[in-house]
């Protein structure tokens, strides 16, 4: 079979596009491993952030049952991204956690107990209105793709292809979740 000019461009762009990814999975510095204390911690508040928009989405299906035909499928990926970082690891630490900042932001209460004497809500709260309900999930999704995008760069190779997969799979829900209603 005669290669083509778009055939080689394919694929020298397929083989420079493995080269890149090869080059820059072998940059191993002293805080960059996959099993640093670093990286667990990401790690952890990643598969937190996670679980906690777990917990919006399912606060926004009991307000809302309506969206679920549209919600069911973005909240499963959204459990998926939990289970993908360790749900078990998201477990809230006993002093509670300064890492909450985007879940927090998101609307979403915050791992680890309640100061004494108050009480935290049951749950993210979630708007009346059904269009505002979704923006304010989009609005969640694009806050937390932002903070994992930033998050790369002090990311292990591994944990960075999963943060950069599950920033651009938050970035799609976001534009799924604010594009109008069929």
């Amino acid at each position: 079979m005669a290669l083509t000019r778009r055939r080689t461009l394919l694929a020298g762009a397929a083989l420079g596009g493995v080269a890149l990814l090869t080059g820059c999975s072998e940059d191993s510095g002293p805080d960059r491993t996959e099993h640093s204390s670093a990286a667990e911690r990401l790690r952890e508040r990643s598969a937190r952030d996670s679980t906690t928009l777990l917990a919006r989405y399912d606060a926004t299906l009991a307000a809302h049952p309506s969206l679920e035909p549209r919600l069911r499928p973005l909240r499963a990926e959204v459990a998926r991204h939990a289970e993908a970082f360790g749900k078990d690891r998201a477990a809230p630490s006993p002093e509670g956690d300064a890492s909450d900042g985007p879940a927090r932001e998101a609307g979403a209460p915050a791992s680890g107990p309640a100061p004494h004497g108050s009480q935290r809500p049951s749950g993210p709260q979630v708007p009346r209105d059904e269009r505002a309900a979704r923006a304010a999930l989009a609005d969640a999704e694009r806050k937390l793709s932002d903070v994992r995008t930033k998050a790369l760069t002090g990311a292990p190779p591994e944990l960075a292809r999963l943060l950069a997969s599950v920033a651009a799979a938050g970035a799609a829900h976001a534009y799924l979740l604010a594009e109008r209603a069929g």
